[in-house]
């Protein structure tokens, strides 16, 4: 599984030096096979590839339209490369949508992003808590005491009690690009969901992004849903291009009530029209680290998971659930590969019901030892599905 949260930071202050210089060409890697895209007599939501690269000539999204994305079976984040201008006057959307009432489950994460946790279902039901790096706890309904708490990102998540609270994580640079963390769930008869995570999108053009007045980018967390402060976190959006300009806004707020705010990132070698509205303009870096990603990107794979095999790249989430009277002790393999480093890892164990397990190990990954594999003992439920995710710390 290739690992959403920050890559260490040798690895990026090794790449600093492919920044090109101002007057070389810069190649965003689209090309072009899917045409201009133009997003003008309605609304359009584009299904997501395998690797979530979208590969246009042109992009245009017109006054008063909406561009989204429908997530693929890896949840990766968007990827938009153009290798003509990009220019935004309607609106660009990933975020994560709050938690429904009918059926009774979390909401979903932006592409990229991660879902709300469940809701409760009266005392033999507990909720579970959020998805992701930063997810909230589920916890009781209301505002006052353990009640469940708000995904967090560029900030820790809202609630009443620390021990729900969603932390923050991951990097300013957006290296690599992940989403916003779900809210958790509450409890009732049934209770209420968390709120999803933002998503996370690049926009990357070989000549420039242009995100006019009235244009916006959004990639907000889904909102709290009945009376706990368990909002998803916002979501990433890294603007990637020679020039960048515009007085449009830029947007990646945590959902109202509880979630904590995401990250954006704007690369650039021409900011002398750079006057967008960044929302939230304190988790907003400026850079010219141009390129989509390092030439070589470290990952982190779930390769065995209670005895089933899994091949490096299949996906970031296992999900497994063991009948009545399976033996409860299993163990999870975990391969890491050029990170070139002695690996933090956290293990992360989320059932649909009741609160999540967190392992935290160290995977020694050095030249000696690439790609170097640890087998990590763990104990499952039985008759609960649970999600299975793992990040470098």
């Amino acid at each position: 599984m290739k690992t959403p949260t920050q890559v260490l930071a040798a690895t990026l202050l090794a790449v600093f030096s492919l920044v090109p210089a101002r007057g070389q060409n810069f190649d965003c890697g689209s090309n072009g096979s899917l045409g201009a895209l133009n997003v003008t007599d309605a609304d359009v939501t584009v299904d997501l590839p395998p690797d979530g690269r979208l590969h246009y000539t042109t992009v245009n999204v017109a006054a008063g339209r909406t561009l989204r994305f429908n997530r693929n079976a890896l949840n990766t984040p968007v990827y938009l490369l153009a290798q003509g201008d990009v220019v935004i006057n309607g609106t660009v959307d990933v975020s994560g949508r709050q938690a429904p009432g009918n059926p009774p489950i979390g909401g979903a994460g932006g592409p990229g992003g991660f879902d709300g946790g469940k809701p409760g279902f009266g005392p033999e039901l507990p909720p579970g808590d959020g998805y992701g790096p930063g997810a909230g706890g589920g916890g009781e309904r209301g505002g006052h005491g353990a009640s469940a708490g708000g995904g967090g990102y560029g900030r820790p998540g809202g609630g009443a009690d620390s021990n729900f609270k969603g932390q923050s994580y991951g990097s300013p640079l957006l290296i690599p690009l992940i989403g916003g963390s779900g809210g958790g769930g509450d409890t009732g008869l049934p209770g209420s969901g968390g709120g999803g995570g933002g998503g996370a999108i690049l926009i990357a053009s070989n000549t420039r992004i242009m995100v006019n007045s009235g244009g916006r980018v959004l990639a907000d967390g889904g909102s709290w849903q009945g009376s706990s402060h368990n909002a998803g976190s916002g979501g990433a959006v890294r603007l990637l291009a020679p020039r960048v300009e515009g007085q449009g806004t830029v947007r990646a707020r945590g959902g109202s009530s509880g979630g904590g705010d995401g990250r954006i990132r704007v690369d650039c070698l021409d900011k002398t029209s750079l006057q967008l509205d960044f929302q939230p303009r304190d988790l907003t870096t400026v850079g010219a680290n141009m390129f989509v990603e390092p030439p070589v990107v470290p990952r982190l794979d779930i390769v065995n998971a209670a005895g089933t095999d899994i091949p490096p790249g299949t996906g970031n989430t296992v999900r497994i659930q063991l009948p009545f009277g399976s033996d409860t002790n299993r163990t999870v393999t975990l391969r890491a590969q050029d990170f070139n480093a002695d690996v933090r890892v956290q293990l992360v164990l989320t059932p649909d019901s009741g609160p999540r397990t967190i392992i935290e190990t160290n995977l020694v990954n050095t030249a000696g030892q690439n790609p170097a594999t640890l087998v990590v003992p763990i104990t499952l439920p039985v008759n609960n599905l649970v999600t299975i995710q793992a990040w470098t710390r």
